[in-house]
């Protein structure tokens, strides 16, 4: 859809050609409505020369003043009568009804499109969207019932009377045609002004309903302050300033209203009026016969009562067609892409599902991703290395990291892994370039890492530079402005969302919770149920204190009509239900946050683990903690460092700081672990060259190091 200038509003004609291309139940609405207002016209002026000959006849001829001598035209008129009634209710009646349908489809239509927005875009719109499905669309009744009606009629009866009218009365007619065209002038300077003040009605609703919403969600916050009377910050104040900005609004959008209908009416009454002056004049002298001028002064006011409807139309319509235009900007933005269907390698194509469980995925048959996604996690880092190699960018040509290949698989990751999510071994998932355009500038800019299975990296950085949405971009949830995320080779853009989605556990920064037991939440990511394994993960991520207290554990009914759970309880069902759902991809935003510090080392012990049996762990974090538990630190901001790393330490081997000795490395001797220089990291203008013996070959803005060169054991971590 182009794009509308800042500033400028985007101009809507009469009927709103995507209210068509939406909503499929208006078609058949407008046909039936067309048709309608077509009998309608037949039947008014058929009343018209059928009343204007019996009263002509009635009153020049006394001897035709019998019941009997009109029988025929009676008979006539009623049934015009009749006709014009049925249609005029069939009309209200389908209109009704397609209104109803109308809103339905639509709302539902918006709100698949808003579960299809990116997350970002989703929440600058979520309150927009609860007004607009809410009762904004609602007004869309008025404007099946009211509005397309009268607008029919108004561009159907005036040119079909005027032409009767011409017929009898060119006099008549020529006024007509001159005053006619005041209304519709009128009409489209009250609707510029009123088009703008429901556009601002519905703002200011939008306004009152996100401020009290946010009162409501603040609420239990704003009682553990003691802060929620009247002693309190002006909350009160402010819901009441929003509450009478909204009636003021719509109070002067009454008073337009009512203005614009009396000078409406003002102008079709003095329109007739002049008509009837000229007809009785000529009348007098003799100019005309009763009959036509009869038939003209019958008709002039049906000239004009369609485009007084209209306008009195318009405004039921406008509160409507203003959250018409919310709903069709979300309709618009949330259209799906449809991506290619990446299938991976298999004897028989036919019968190989997308994303098979032995991890295949990517391009044709036999290509080097494939086989590297299928391939183990050494034989997967030096596969990427040389794919990556080969385009020019320098990577750790090394076969995993040294002492992960021994690490027992009797814990977390080796309890059939490979029974759900496309096998134990993540992808290498290359970030280059990444760009994403934000309020304030791009979060994150040209941002450039690598996430090898293998390896947990950190993505870190002040708040807005553009963690989480990195995560949101390798998940495919987001459109880059700028730069790729290549999933072993194959742009993500490029492969199939559901196989895609199926090898992530992604963890955000706010976990959903549905209302349900809380067994369902947990299975949302398609977590096995089996018993043992659920404590078991429970048991690792602190969940286990909270089942203790629940008398029916898993089955508990939580959100609305069940208990509620603190933010440190959704932390670790969150975590819970990604862990359980075991998949080869850990796509985990401030995982640790809610935590304490005992849960934080089992959950960050547990990651390691899960790493070390091939899994790719991203993880968006701020804690000493959790930087000290990463093998790879990317700065969103721009460098790529290690936690030990300090102004004062040394590349090749200086002291720790005090964050980094805070939390050894599982198998580390010591405080800290042995470490070299990696080149997975990158700056924001792309990857600093490497030496052949490992180092930076360059100024060294942005050191990467790995750390971990020593042995992996999986002493204090819970077993699967």
């Amino acid at each position: 859809m182009a794009e509308v200038a800042p500033g400028r509003k985007m101009r809507r004609g009469p009927v709103d050609p995507r209210l068509l291309r939406y909503a499929r139940a208006a078609r058949p609405h407008l046909v039936v409505a067309v048709l309608l207002a077509l009998v309608i016209t037949a039947s008014i002026v058929v009343m018209a020369v059928v009343l204007g000959r019996v009263l002509a006849g009635v009153i020049t001829d006394p001897g035709l003043r019998e019941f009997s001598s009109w029988t025929t035209e009676l008979i006539v008129l009623a049934g015009a009568v009749a006709v014009r009634g049925a249609a005029g209710w069939w009309q209200a009646r389908l209109a009704h009804r397609a209104g109803a349908t109308v809103v339905a489809e639509l709302e539902s239509a918006v709100l698949r499109a808003g579960a299809e927005l990116p997350p970002r875009e989703l929440d600058a719109r979520r309150t927009e969207l609860a007004v607009v499905i809410g009762d904004g669309l609602s007004g869309l009744r008025g404007w099946f019932t009211g509005y397309l009606p009268a607008l029919l009629l108004a561009c159907l009866v005036p040119p079909i009377v005027l032409v009767v009218i011409a017929f009898h009365d060119p006099t008549s007619a020529l006024i007509a045609v001159i005053t006619v065209p005041l209304i519709p002038l009128f009409m489209v300077l009250i609707g510029l002004l009123t088009q703008g003040r429901a556009e601002a009605t519905l703002a200011a609703t939008t306004r009152l309903s996100d401020q009290l919403l946010d009162l409501f969600a603040g609420m239990p916050t704003l009682r553990a302050l003691g802060r929620e009377g009247p002693t309190g910050p002006t909350m009160v104040d402010q819901v009441r300033a929003l509450g009478d900005s909204l009636r003021q609004r719509t109070m002067r959008a009454l008073r337009i209203a009512f203005l614009s209908s009396m000078v409406l009416e003002s102008l079709a009454t003095l329109s007739v009026a002049l008509i009837a002056v000229a007809i009785g004049l000529r009348l007098v002298y003799g100019e005309m016969t009763l009959y036509a001028g009869l038939v003209a002064l019958i008709l002039a006011p049906e000239v004009y009562w369609p485009l007084r409807q209209v306008g009195e139309k318009f405004h039921a319509a406008q509160d409507g067609m203003a959250a018409a235009d919310k709903a069709f900007a979300v309709l618009e933005a949330g259209t799906p892409v449809v991506r290619p269907v990446v299938r991976g390698p298999s004897e028989d194509a036919a019968d190989s599902p997308v994303y098979a469980s032995d991890g295949g995925a990517g391009e044709a048959p036999g290509s080097a991703p494939h086989q590297a996604l299928r391939a183990s996690p050494s034989e997967r880092s030096g596969a990427a290395s040389e794919d990556s190699a080969g385009q020019g960018i320098a990577t750790n040509n090394t076969h995993g990291v040294p002492g992960r290949a021994g690490a027992a698989h009797g814990g977390v990751a080796g309890r059939g892994w490979s029974a759900h999510g496309g096998g134990t071994v993540g992808s290498r998932i290359l970030v280059r370039g990444l760009t994403v355009a934000a309020r304030s500038g791009n979060a994150p800019d040209t941002l450039t890492a690598e996430f090898a299975p293998g390896m947990v990296t950190v993505l870190t950085g002040p708040n807005g530079c553009g963690k989480s949405t990195t995560l949101q971009a390798v998940l495919g949830l987001i459109e880059p402005d700028a730069g790729a995320v290549l999933v072993d080779g194959v742009d993500v853009r490029e492969l199939d969302s559901a196989g895609w989605w199926g090898r992530v556990a992604w963890l955000p920064q706010r976990p959903v919770l549905v209302p349900g037991t809380l067994r369902e939440n947990v299975e949302m990511l398609g977590a096995h149920t089996d018993a043992d394994l659920l404590d078991e993960v429970s048991a690792t991520t602190g969940f286990e204190s909270v089942l203790a207290a629940l008398p029916d554990r898993w089955d508990t009914r939580v959100g609305q009509g069940g208990v509620g759970l603190s933010l440190g309880e959704r932390q670790r069902l969150a975590l819970t239900r990604v862990l359980a759902a075991r998949r080869p991809i850990l796509l985990l935003d401030e995982p640790t946050a809610h935590l304490d510090s005992a849960t934080e080392q089992h959950v960050l012990r547990t990651l390691r683990t899960l790493a070390a049996d091939g899994a790719t762990v991203v993880i968006v974090g701020h804690r000493p903690t959790v930087l000290a538990a990463a093998d790879v630190v990317v700065q969103v901001a721009g460098t790529t460092v290690h936690p030990d790393d300090s102004p004062s330490s040394d590349v090749d081997g200086g002291a720790p700081d005090a964050d980094s000795a805070a939390m050894p490395a599982p198998g580390a001797t010591g405080a800290t672990s042995a470490r070299r220089e990696e080149p997975h990291a990158a700056n924001r203008g792309g990857l600093d060259p490497v030496g052949t013996d490992g180092t930076r070959a360059t100024d060294g803005a942005g050191l990467g190091a790995n750390r971990g060169a020593g042995d992996r054991s999986e002493e204090g971590v819970r077993a699967w």
